[in-house]
């Protein structure tokens, strides 16, 4: 009978130690540098880049319409509420003529864009306004909003 008590309490730590354990998801997508190495800055056309590393899910719609790739990561412990503990954004900038100008990686550092990495033939992507709208909006934008049903 001891050993079966003390069966059923390890048991019950062992479940209880998992359910503390933190969940983390992946949301959206951001190609990793192996891939946007198939991408020259200069030479590489939006076909090219849809091949290597894919179509984005969202485009800038002004001044030459960027490609970004948008990742985030989230944990969850317990009970609470998901935490976003990372958030990517990959710009890829084309010119007139389709041609990429600009590869570049950015970032949030205490709520701030930083960039992560650069590759350009431009001193700054284009549109970096709607970049900072981009990495500061996820997140904060539910189902309901969207839908209309608020």
């Amino acid at each position: 009978m001891m050993r079966k008590a003390m069966l059923f309490i390890a048991f019950g730590v062992v479940l209880f130690a998992g359910a503390c354990s933190p969940i983390y998801r992946n949301h959206g997508y951001v190609p990793i540098d192996q891939d946007l190495a198939q991408i020259e800055v200069g030479k590489s056309t939006r076909d090219d880049v849809a091949a290597a590393i894919g179509r984005p899910s969202s485009t800038g719609l002004l001044e030459g319409s960027g490609w970004y790739y948008v990742g985030s990561r989230w944990k969850t412990v317990t009970w609470h509420a998901p935490e976003e503990i990372s958030r990517e954004v990959v710009a890829v900038s084309f010119n007139d003529n389709g041609v990429v100008t600009n590869v570049e990686r950015f970032g949030l550092e205490k709520g701030q864009v930083v960039t992560l990495s650069r590759r350009v033939t431009e001193s700054k992507v284009k549109g970096i306004g709607f970049l900072r709208q981009l990495m500061g909006s996820i997140g904060r934008i539910n189902a309901g909003q969207v839908l209309g049903d608020n």
